[in-house]
């Protein structure tokens, strides 16, 4: 495997803004923001994704994100933020190490939310059931 680059900035190899750090995550600011102050949160543990995340690393990132969120909006002088993790390159993740973002947003900040379409209750329902039949049988 190519040396991670999050694990690098983990390690110190690669500097980074580092703005928190405990004995499972590591958090830094974004070097390609989408406003100052967009902070990465990172488990230690080199995971790819959140498929691929223990469960124990997920509750350690998870507890990270909630602590820095509100020290994120404070410190941008934000209106609000916005927590986002890609998973898979077609959902837009760049670096293959799990990491949640932290993005500070403002009200007039031009950003627009996913786009949203119509579905109808049988989609909906169809949608349920398989949901609720993968899930019956992971348990």
């Amino acid at each position: 495997m190519e040396a991670c680059l999050f694990c690098q900035i983990r390690d110190g190899s690669i500097p980074s803004e580092k703005v928190y750090e405990d004995k499972n995550t590591y958090a830094f600011l974004d070097i390609k923001p989408v406003h100052p102050g967009h902070t990465l949160v990172i488990p230690k543990t080199h995971a790819e994704d959140v498929f691929a995340t223990s469960a124990d690393d997920w509750r350690f990132v998870m507890e990270t994100v909630h602590h820095l969120a509100p020290v994120v909006k404070e410190a941008a002088g934000a209106n609000g933020v916005n927590i986002i993790m890609n998973n898979k390159r077609a959902a837009g993740q760049l670096v293959d190490h799990a990491h949640v973002h932290l993005v500070p947003r403002f009200l007039d900040d031009g950003l627009k939310g996913f786009p949203q379409q119509d579905s109808t209750p049988e989609e909906r329902t169809a949608m349920a059931k398989t949901m609720v039949g993968l899930l019956d049988e992971t348990t």
